[in-house]
């Protein structure tokens, strides 16, 4: 595989006109995790999630490597499926918490992955609806709704 300024744009482009479908997976999830931590989450919009799909690839580091992986899930699909069970999860696991950011933020979008991905099948390869899951995992994750996320930490030292 080559990566290159065209490949990370091709991906970007890709990633943006995904947004019907990852804002519907984003606020299923957003939903699901709200009931299950009683608290509401607020919904995202197909407006903010490119919003915020332009911020990520803004960052050319972070851009080429979400690239890359997108790039390697949505080609991967392994003879007998399960083999390959491992290296999508693991790939899926490593784009959302690239897309999420810095910890905790990180460890967030990759346990969200694990959720999204159980909720989540497409046709295509194997790795499509893990790619898809990733993006909804890490674009939640970054993207503000969470009531924890509104205010600075109460245990920042002065």
């Amino acid at each position: 595989m080559r990566v290159t300024a065209d490949t990370v744009a091709a991906a970007h482009e890709r990633t943006a006109d995904r947004a019907p479908t990852v804002v519907a997976l984003i606020n299923d999830v957003r939903a699901d995790l709200g009931d299950a931590f009683d608290t509401d989450v607020a919904s995202v919009t197909v407006e903010t999630y490119r919003d915020e799909v332009d911020t990520v690839f803004a960052d050319g580091d972070r851009a080429v490597n979400v690239a890359a992986l997108l790039a390697l899930l949505e080609d991967l699909d392994v003879e007998g499926d399960y083999p390959g069970f491992v290296v999508d999860e693991l790939l899926g696991r490593e784009l959302a918490g690239t897309i999420a950011g810095q910890q905790p933020l990180r460890l967030l979008g990759e346990a969200t992955f694990h959720y999204a991905d159980i909720h989540t099948h497409i046709e295509g390869p194997a790795g499509a609806d893990d790619a898809l899951a990733a993006l909804a995992a890490g674009f939640q994750t970054r993207l503000p709704g969470w009531e924890w996320k509104r205010s600075e930490s109460p245990f920042a030292v002065d």
